[in-house]
């Protein structure tokens, strides 16, 4: 779960620092706010990526989400890519966590009955 997670949250960190640029051209926030906001959530997405198995991290990572989305409403286009990127989060966590139950599992039936075959070396 942590690499597709990981993945999106650096996909994620990319696409706001351009809709912070989008957004400075604007009439709407100053380039102050736009920078203190996008530099917040542009530090999340960087630190969630180490902190995705920890306990909140997932839900973190769905408040970032929805900010994504909110920020939709200083640059219109974030808010497709802001569904964009919530539909990539859960894929990256819901199949994220079935490769890790498999994996799991695998190393599971591993140790119960090792392989037969030796190791090529």
């Amino acid at each position: 779960m942590r690499t597709l997670c990981a993945s999106t949250l650096i996909g994620e960190f990319f696409v706001i620092g351009f809709a912070g640029l989008v957004a400075m051209k604007t009439d709407g926030p100053s380039v102050t706010l736009v920078w203190t906001v996008c530099g917040i959530a542009m530090l999340l997405s960087v630190l969630l990526c180490g902190m995705i198995t920890r306990p909140g991290g997932v839900q973190l990572g769905w408040v970032l989400q929805i900010g994504l989305i909110a920020s939709g409403f200083v640059v219109p286009v974030m808010f497709i890519l802001g569904v964009v990127f919530a539909a990539l989060w859960w894929a990256s966590v819901h199949y994220g966590r079935k490769v890790d139950e498999t994996k799991a599992a695998w190393a599971a039936q591993q140790a119960v009955s090792p392989s037969s075959e030796p190791d090529a070396a």
